[in-house]
């Protein structure tokens, strides 16, 4: 775990005990991304089995999955991609004739630039 992911981690928990739904939406969302971005490819070899079930995984650790070891950079760029998709359909609702969603995603996108 990087240290920019160790400190939106810290900030979810602060921002979850202030009851800051906002920002609780925005940290998970944004620490789910970079999970996703941390998921290695399932091979399709790993997906057949001999055992009575297939597929189905059995031992010791035999669940456990590799994960891609991101940088701060491969953060901060995950963070501005969130970043870019609020600003954008802030863009979109506005055009759209809602201001008041347009505003909160924006707030949003305000809130993850303190993280770049």
């Amino acid at each position: 775990m990087t240290g920019l992911q160790a400190r939106l981690r810290a900030d979810l928990l602060t921002a979850r005990k202030a009851r800051d739904t906002t920002a609780t939406a925005v940290l998970r969302s944004t620490l789910s991304a970079i999970a996703n971005a941390e998921a290695l490819p399932v091979a399709e070899a790993a997906l057949l089995g001999d055992g009575p079930i297939a597929g189905a995984a059995s031992g010791v650790g035999a669940t456990e999955a590799a994960r891609r070891d991101l940088t701060d950079d491969d953060v901060r760029g995950i963070i501005t991609e969130e970043q870019t998709e609020r600003l954008s359909a802030a863009t979109d609702l506005e055009s759209h004739g809602a201001g008041e969603k347009a505003e909160q995603l924006r707030a949003e996108a305000e809130l993850l630039a303190a993280y770049l």
